[in-house]
């Protein structure tokens, strides 16, 4: 049979597959050809994955390897220790679930992970899509598995009217629609691949995709209008201060935060509350964590939370010893061991310049 009229006749599972053996990225998560994958780092992946570039995943995802390369290492790790390799990684929740998880799983499921997405969902931090991706991949079950460059594939080829994120539900059905009953895990990758390769947010490379003759975006002739995004509404605006003091031999003075809420249980220097305003200078002293000779920096520190932007101006103090106030002190050397978020860091650099 001619090879036009065979490839006629493939199923998109079958062409997408095909293309993924030819272009298929080389990650460090992922499992070569013909090798079985690893649950642990299949899991480990998803969730550094969840709402991170590929980019800034790969340095994470190989120090956790080395440092707890199965789950029973990462069950005997503490919380405090995996937060602090989390550091700048973002969404912190999610350090607190993997460690709640590799528990669970080292302490109750003798180290094996469920096969199902349905039990895969019962484990701390994990969703629809990550039960779907981590079912797929690590065990070939018939799962779709749809992140975001997964959404903007299916929602280009079926071109979807909803928009997101209302239209995740929609896209995940459609997805199931074409995910084969073997090597479910490679179309997984595949469609997350092409996306990541081809199917890009701007100047899609349809000439090279292997569904550019089946693609209805494609055939509207706007393939980037796709998917549909709602409007961004604008995030609020927050100030605050915080409070940098430095003893005689340079060490920080580091608080540890709530358990509960924004950054739980990471690291920062005092701060007061945020609110619509910079707090004024009799304000801002009256919030310190302890009467000192506090300076106000020039300028302030800028960052952006999901939901809100923060504004922090940075007040510091060098102390000639340390007072009795309750917290840690860390040297500047030692602070990539501590579990100090993004912004926290921001902050301390501002307070040295």
């Amino acid at each position: 049979m001619p090879q036009k009229n065979r490839r006629a006749k493939s199923s998109p599972a079958e062409r997408l597959l095909a293309w993924y053996e030819r272009n298929r990225r080389t990650l460090a998560w992922r499992a070569s050809a013909g090798e079985t994958p690893d649950p642990y780092r299949v899991w480990l992946s998803e969730i550094m994955l969840q709402q991170t570039t590929v980019a800034a995943v790969d340095r994470y995802f190989r120090k956790f390897i080395a440092r707890w390369p199965d789950i029973e290492a990462l069950a005997g790790a503490s919380l405090d220790e995996v937060r602090a390799a989390w550091a700048g990684l973002g969404y912190y929740s999610r350090a607190a679930n993997l460690h709640k998880t590799a528990g669970i799983v080292a302490g109750e499921h003798g180290g094996r992970f469920p096969q199902d997405a349905a039990a895969l969902c019962k484990l701390p931090g994990i969703g629809d899509y990550t039960a779907g991706a981590i079912a797929a991949i690590a065990f070939d079950a018939q799962e779709a598995a749809v992140d975001a460059n997964a959404e903007r594939v299916i929602a280009r080829y079926f071109a979807i009217a909803a928009s997101l994120p209302k239209a995740k539900p929609e896209l995940r059905r459609f997805a199931a629609t074409l995910v084969p009953a073997k090597r479910a895990g490679d179309f997984a990758q595949a469609l997350m691949d092409l996306g990541a390769l081809i199917c890009t947010p701007k100047r899609p490379g349809c000439a090279k995709c292997p569904w550019v003759r089946d693609c209805r975006a494609k055939a509207l002739g706007n393939p980037e209008l796709f998917p549909r995004k709602s409007a961004e509404r604008a995030r609020p605006l927050k100030r605050g201060a915080a409070f940098v003091a430095r003893d005689a031999r340079g060490a920080v003075l580091l608080v540890k935060r709530p358990e509960q809420g924004l950054l739980a249980g990471m690291l920062q220097p005092p701060l007061g509350p945020w609110g619509e305003a910079f707090p004024g200078p009799d304000e801002a002293l009256a919030q310190a964590p302890f009467a000192a000779k506090w300076k106000r920096c020039t300028g302030f520190v800028k960052h952006g939370f999901t939901h809100f932007a923060l504004e922090i101006e940075v007040w510091r103090a060098e102390l000639g010893r340390r007072n009795g106030f309750d917290g840690l002190w860390v040297h500047p050397r030692d602070l990539h061991r501590v579990a100090l978020p993004t912004v926290m860091r921001k902050i301390l650099a501002h307070a040295r310049a």
